[in-house]
């Protein structure tokens, strides 16, 4: 596959064997490798930067605060560009193990103000308002895989595959492509600590879906942030993009979304359908301004 497929990405050639001889060097027993782990200025990428610890931590808040230079993340002028990372949730690290771990963090200004892509903060603060309510959430993240050059997976470089159908939860060479990233990313997650329920083949070929939750409150948006990083960066060591576009294929092809399930404790009880109703009702007065809450390009793609 590499030598046909991936013919251009430079981290499909590199002999990831070579890595395991330094992975097995052995540390002191305190130290810890702290990933940092946060999303930039555009609202839909994420960045990372490691440091070393030489304590383990037990709790987000033990841990450094720490800097960036946002001017490079889209997120300060260059004039003033520290930027700074809040901890806020720790995860075990796949790629690593042992003590070492995976940070998200919160993004505040110089000034202490959040920066405009920071959600967490007033998305935290609504959650705590509702806690006697026990929202449970589930999300269905739907994504892409693209080869070096943009043109998704395993798609012929000079035509389409045939049409839509038998991809969808489909088994075969001839159905589906780059399972063993999936896998690899299901298996991550789970170690990670990341509450990953699921995963399957969606519609268009080279298109999949993980499941996260169900979740309690602000915990899903820790847990499908870290889960989108792990998702990333392990296709990244295959040489391969994963994206997120909602629409990376025009045409009659199937999009991508980030499908959101919601619940409440009233929900869940006995004739829980009379508030599910009355929900349904609230939402439909402001659809519109929801889908463009939802995504950072206000639903325009």
């Amino acid at each position: 596959m590499h030598s046909q497929i991936l013919e251009d990405s430079p981290n499909a050639r590199i002999n990831k064997t070579i890595l395991d001889r330094y992975l097995s060097l052995p540390l002191q027993e305190n130290v810890v490798q702290a990933t940092y782990v946060w999303i930039d200025g555009t609202g839909e990428d994420l960045r990372c930067k490691d440091r070393t610890l030489d304590f383990i931590p037990s709790s987000p808040k033990e841990l450094p605060i720490w800097n960036y230079d946002g001017s490079s993340c889209y997120q300060a002028e260059g004039s003033n560009s520290d930027t700074y990372l809040y901890p806020v949730a720790i995860y075990k690290d796949p790629f690593r193990r042992g003590n070492n771990i995976l940070v998200m963090c919160d993004t505040y200004k110089f000034d202490g103000t959040p920066t405009e892509t920071n959600k967490r903060k007033t998305c935290l603060e609504v959650a705590n308002k509702c806690l006697d309510a026990e929202p449970w959430f589930g999300i269905e993240q739907e994504y892409t895989f693209l080869d070096f050059d943009g043109h998704p997976l395993g798609w012929p470089k000079n035509g389409f595959p045939g049409p839509q159908g038998p991809y969808y939860c489909g088994v075969g060479a001839n159905k589906v492509y780059a399972r063993d990233i999936v896998d690899a990313h299901y298996r991550a997650c789970l170690y990670a600590g990341i509450k990953v329920s699921g995963t399957n083949a969606e519609v268009m070929p080279a298109q999949w879906e993980f499941q996260v939750g169900p979740c309690v409150g602000i915990s899903i948006g820790d847990d499908l942030w870290m889960a989108r990083f792990l998702l990333h960066r392990i296709s990244e060591e295959f040489g391969i993009v994963s994206t997120l576009d909602p629409k990376p294929m025009p045409g009659d092809w199937n999009g991508a979304g980030a499908h959101t399930n919601v619940s409440t404790k009233a929900m869940r009880e006995d004739g829980g359908i009379r508030d599910i109703e009355k929900a349904v009702a609230k939402l439909s007065k402001c659809h519109e301004r929801h889908i463009r809450a939802y995504d950072p390009k206000q639903g325009q793609d």
